[in-house]
């Protein structure tokens, strides 16, 4: 009789695991040359726990004092992202045009219009901000600015993608009527970019609204002011009060946002 030999399953063949091996040891190695070369002071590292703690407890009881200033100061937060997003959806628009590939002019306009959503996206709206700060100094004017300039590229990229997945076949039977050019932009592809258009705006806002909590800290108006001014005072009970008015806002904008996008889609 003859011996049956059982096959042995195994996902990976020997090849694919040392392939494997080697990659995570790859890995292993450009970690701990990364690790090695910012520096870390590990004695601080692991004595972090010990200081958080004891952070926590000079937040405790939190301190009410100064809550009519931080009332207004996130109102100003709340207007600062409200309005920074309304101007970057107006200029957002003839950017996400350009940069459509089947609405663009030419390959010129479309190669500005992607250089502009770039542009935007790659810098971070801390460095808009100090940038900004710069130009037109401390207040909300810098935030509002900063956060424009980052949103429009947010924006722009999301709609221009909307704009190269519309049905084609609308557009055709316009140009076919004879219809001009506008006509064709107004009847054919605006009506199927728009529930893309008002979702990716509410979105935008939720999102300026987090980030508008921290412009402050490099004096771009807004709650992060406070919050600066509590943190080099040491006053950690009234830094305590800024986070739960900061997160209460966070999740405030968060349902909202929700709610109105759920309406949409």
């Amino acid at each position: 009789m003859e011996q049956l030999h059982m096959r042995e399953w195994s996902r990976f063949t020997p090849q694919q695991r040392i392939q494997r091996y080697v990659g995570l040891a790859l890995a292993a190695l450009v970690v701990s040359w990364a690790l090695g070369s910012i520096n870390i002071i590990w004695a601080w590292v692991w004595d972090a726990p010990n200081q958080m703690g004891d952070l926590f407890s000079r937040m405790v009881p939190p301190d009410p004092a100064n809550l009519e200033a931080i009332a207004k100061a996130m109102w100003e937060t709340v207007n600062l992202a409200t309005i920074a997003t309304a101007l970057a959806v107006v200029l957002s628009l003839p950017v996400a045009y350009i940069a459509a590939q089947n609405t663009t002019p030419n390959i010129v306009t479309l190669w500005i219009g992607r250089f502009i959503l770039v542009s935007s996206r790659s810098v971070n709206t801390i460095i808009w901000a100090l940038l900004f700060v710069a130009i037109f100094g401390p207040g909300v004017i810098a935030g509002i600015v900063a956060i424009m300039f980052r949103s429009i590229g947010f924006l722009g990229k999301l709609l221009g993608e909307a704009i190269e997945e519309i049905d084609p076949r609308p557009v055709e039977a316009l140009q076919a009527c004879g219809a001009s050019h506008f006509k064709v932009v107004l009847y054919a592809i605006i009506p199927q970019v728009m529930p893309t258009f008002f979702a990716v705006s509410i979105l935008r806002w939720d999102i300026n609204l987090r980030e508008s909590t921290v412009l402050g800290l490099v004096g771009a108006g807004g709650i992060g002011v406070i919050l600066q001014g509590a943190i080099d005072t040491f006053n950690w009970q009234e830094v305590s009060t800024i986070l739960i008015a900061i997160i209460a806002l966070v999740i405030t904008g968060e349902i909202i946002a929700s709610r109105l996008r759920s309406r949409i889609i």
